[in-house]
């Protein structure tokens, strides 16, 4: 039988008893209900995870009282996951029940708590609970543990689950007693074999009235259940529900391998976080650094283990970050001999500012995890330092206050989110499939997206990452956290402190920075960023395009020193100056010969002494660049053209008084052409320039990084002016020919 059949069984079950309720006679008459300060939550803890803290944080939210039994003492209950043990939460429970054996009115609810969230309030549990009309209700599961064996022993259950589960279960306190009296076990035996047997035993079962919440309105165990339970908003509050049942339980437990989906509910339940308020436990907790008179002190672990376009940018925002650099230390591992001359050229400058740097060069060999855990313990080893901050260099953090913003989160780790420009790629999953690998949670989306603004708890983050420096010299002390079995370094370190029950957080609270793309960079070139215009767009403009360009569209300083030749900034310094020294590098310049096997026919009437950009194989670039940014100026200056964007010659030419010094008068073969100067006139050159001789006018002064742009056929005939001295670099494009 289907879903929908159960379902439906499971509605006509429900509407005959409603309809053979009043035929019961005078003892069905309803009850008193149970006042709320007659319930006891009681939970074992030795020690204080995230766990236990957002189990207690749930528990506060819906005014439960609790007390907490083992604190202080050291678990002998075993190993956890996947073995037996836990008898050590039973012989605290006997210990204490003493002292309520013979409260007959107090309800005792015991429940986990390092892997367990409230969903509903006491007056709902015990409603419940009163509702099923028996004297102790235990969770109930699909999945029998410890013993298989056992099965048949089970009483039939016709709808609903049929094993007991130890998690969680609630009663009142005289017949609680009797259940945990009859321990006599060690510490490390198993406590649900232990509540299992007594349960499977008819008679025990019957003296006590046991029953099982078969349908899981108290409790919910995951294990075995996770295509059941789902996230449902209701009022703008999310709730966990049994869709299976159509019930809502009110104690979630994320037994066995299911903790994380209990992480992904926990990010809601109970009121974390609603489609009115957005978080509500943000700001909980917090820290304030603007009342500190010292800051806590940090290590900066950086990380460079492949080639990186935009690396110096990437070093620079190091020491742009705004915090005192007194409270810094840096340890950068460069796996790539590339990158040393941009490691030196940072460390002088850094070396000024922050007083300990650490670097660990190529001729090391380390490992990427063997760097990692080295910096992870230059950290660790430290007991001055109160913060590890891990940054790979394919992170550009635009937020200077992002460490600042970090800090003040308190949490033990915390990432800040950063995505690849125009991706869903991220430094983070939301969830993971059945083999540890990449899934993607139901809300991923909405929070790469800034849909659902918040601190996330994870089970995976990467690239960039705060962690207190407490938590690695204690519960992270012990383990090689970058390796594990055949795991990448940060997939290792994120399974091994799930497992450590260290909570791992992102935050998409503030707009902290992007992701950049290593993949394809390639680094047999000079000046290698140039090519980087596909792969990571925005750094590249950034980087190459002028600072003052967007002013084209809003502050009109587009000049006209000519009749309808336009003059415009577009190229930066940067961009100006690699260009040039891509070329001189290449240094196949043509030589200013009439026959020239680069182009069409072979022939050319006006040569220049030039280098293509097809010769460097920066063609695809330079004409995405035109296309980008070349393009929107022209539909501004040539008002109704629309350009192709196309451009079959793109070159630079080297002006010189020893090897070409002007070139005579010509039209371009092109609807329009662009002219960037690429160095300056008066320090670099003297002389040089343009005139168009149609208007007797000339552009003697070139401002570096500006174009001009004017049409080229017909009506502006044109001749470069001679150089008098130094040399002279132009960027050309011949364009919609």
């Amino acid at each position: 039988m289907g879903c929908c059949g159960v379902k439906l069984q499971l509605l006509l079950l429900e509407l005959l008893f409603q309809l053979w309720s009043p035929c019961l006679g005078a003892d069905s008459e309803k009850p008193p209900s149970i006042r709320t300060d007659k319930l006891l939550v009681i939970t074992v803890a030795t020690k204080e995870s995230d766990g236990f803290h957002r189990f207690m944080q749930s528990a506060k939210y819906f005014n439960y009282t609790v007390k907490v039994l083992g604190q202080g003492e050291e678990w002998r209950g075993g190993d956890g996951i996947n073995s037996i043990g836990g008898g050590q939460k039973v012989r605290l429970m006997k210990e204490v029940m003493e002292h309520y054996a013979n409260q007959e009115d107090l309800v005792i609810l015991f429940t986990e708590c390092f892997n367990v969230i409230f969903a509903g309030g006491p007056e709902e549990v015990l409603k419940k609970f009163q509702k099923s009309n028996h004297k102790v209700v235990f969770a109930a599961d699909g999945i029998l543990w410890p013993d298989k064996r056992l099965a048949d022993k089970y009483p039939i259950v016709h709808i609903g689950k049929r094993y007991l589960n130890s998690g969680g279960f609630i009663g009142y306190a005289p017949y609680i007693n009797k259940i945990v009296q009859q321990w006599n076990l060690q510490d490390n035996d198993d406590d649900q074999l232990f509540y299992t047997k007594i349960y499977i035993d008819p008679l025990k079962r019957e003296a006590i009235n046991i029953t099982l919440d078969h349908k899981c309105k108290i409790f919910q165990a995951l294990n075995g259940a996770v295509d059941e339970v789902v996230l449902r908003f209701e009022n703008g509050k999310a709730r966990a529900k049994n869709v299976f049942y159509e019930t809502l339980p009110v104690a979630v437990n994320g037994n066995g391998p299911t903790k994380i989906l209990l992480n992904y509910f926990g990010n809601y339940v109970p009121n974390a976080w609603t489609q009115d308020n957005g978080c509500t436990l943000c700001d909980l907790d917090t820290i304030d650094l603007s009342t500190v008179d010292v800051h806590p002190n940090v290590t900066i672990g950086v990380f460079i283990e492949q080639p990186t376009p935009f690396l110096p940018r990437f070093l620079d925002i190091l020491l742009t970050l705004d915090y005192p650099k007194d409270a810094l230390k840096l340890f950068i591992h460069n796996k790539e001999v590339y990158h040393e001359k941009d490691i030196k050229v940072f460390f002088d400058k850094a070396k000024l500012e922050i007083n300990t740097i650490k670097i660990v060069g190529p001729e090391e060999n380390l490992s990427q995890a063997e760097a990692r855990n080295m910096g992870m313990d230059f950290c660790r080893q430290d007991e001055n330092c109160d913060y590890y901050f891990s940054m790979d260099a394919d992170v550009v953090l635009t937020n200077p206050r992002t460490l600042k913003i970090l800090i003040e989160q308190n949490r033990k780790i915390i990432a800040p989110l950063v995505t690849r420009h125009g991706k869903l790629w991220s430094n983070f999953w939301g969830a993971l499939s059945p083999d540890g690998y990449y899934a993607r949670s139901e809300d991923y989306v909405d929070i790469v997206q800034g849909n659902r603004v918040g601190i996330w708890n994870v089970p995976y983050m990467a690239n960039v990452y705060l962690i207190k420096g407490k938590t690695l010299r204690s519960e992270m002390n012990e383990r090689n956290y970058f390796v594990r079995d055949k795991l990448d370094p940060d997939m290792a370190l994120c399974r091994n402190a799930r497992e450590m029950g260290v909570f791992m957080y992102i935050s998409n609270r503030h707009e902290f920075g992007r992701l950049l793309s290593t993949a394809n960079y390639n680094i047999s070139h000079y000046n290698n960023d140039l090519w980087q215009i596909f792969e990571n767009p925005v750094d590249w403009k950034e980087k190459y395009i002028n600072r003052d360009y967007s002013k084209i569209f809003t502050e009109n300083i587009v000049e006209q020193p000519c009749p309808d030749v336009f003059w415009f900034p577009i190229f930066s310094e940067k961009a100006c100056d690699e260009l040039v020294e891509e070329m001189e590098h290449y240094g196949q310049w043509s030589g200013g010969k009439h026959h020239d096997s680069r182009i069409s026919g072979g022939y050319e009437n006006v040569p220049t002494d030039d280098i293509h950009m097809k010769q460097i194989d920066l063609e695809n670039v330079w004409l995405h660049f035109i296309r980008e940014f070349i393009a929107p100026v022209t539909l501004k200056v040539f008002a109704g053209y629309y350009t192709k964007g196309f451009a079959l010659l793109n070159f630079v030419v080297k002006y010189s008084p020893e090897r070409q010094r002007s070139l005579r008068p010509h039209h371009d073969a092109s609807t329009f052409t662009i002219n960037i100067a690429l160095n300056n006139v008066g320090e670099d050159f003297q002389g040089g320039g343009c005139k168009f001789l149609r208007y007797n006018c000339s552009i003697e002064s070139p401002r570096k990084g500006w174009s001009f742009m004017h049409p080229g056929r017909l009506t502006h005939l044109h001749e470069g002016l001679p150089v008098k001295n130094g040399t002279r670099y132009i960027a050309v494009s011949f364009i919609d020919p």
